[in-house]
């Protein structure tokens, strides 16, 4: 099978294979461990439609293909709001996050400093792609995330 990545703009098409990977992946790492009045909050403010929404407001999202199959997804809040970076369980491990990576980093102003609010779960991975905590580990609304940021 062609492992081959392809990055491309999100299409109208993509928002529902899109919210399919962030669910899962927010089942099986962000919401374990969560209220579950939380839990429910933050999967309904990242289902499909809140996908579609944010994209309304602006957020610039790419894809990840390999073999005709969405592997993950990346959005931008502009100007450089790291705000969603997902890669289906299967393709961890595999290249796509930094492929997604450096086409946010490309389509960004050059002097851009990039932030993101990372899950505990995705530090390491953050990590990896160069950026570093930017203070304590913060709560919110019942989820847990590590503000990062990383400069060019």
């Amino acid at each position: 099978m062609d492992q081959t990545i392809l990055i491309r703009p999100a299409a109208d098409a993509d928002y529902p294979a899109m919210a399919g990977i962030l669910h899962a992946l927010a089942i099986a790492f962000i919401t374990p461990g969560m209220a579950p009045e939380a839990a429910a909050t933050f999967l309904r403010e990242n289902n499909e439609a809140a996908l579609r929404a944010y994209r309304a407001q602006g957020h610039v999202a790419s894809v990840a293909e390999i073999g005709g199959v969405l592997a993950g997804f990346i959005a931008v809040r502009p100007p450089s709001h790291l705000f969603h970076l997902f890669v289906a369980a299967r393709w961890h491990r595999h290249g796509v996050a930094r492929a997604l990576w450096q086409t946010a980093c490309a389509q960004a102003a050059p002097a851009a400093v990039f932030t993101v609010n990372a899950s505990p779960y995705a530090v390491p991975a953050y990590s990896a792609l160069g950026f570093r905590r930017d203070g304590a580990q913060q709560c919110r609304n019942g989820v847990t995330f590590q503000p990062m940021v990383r400069t060019r």
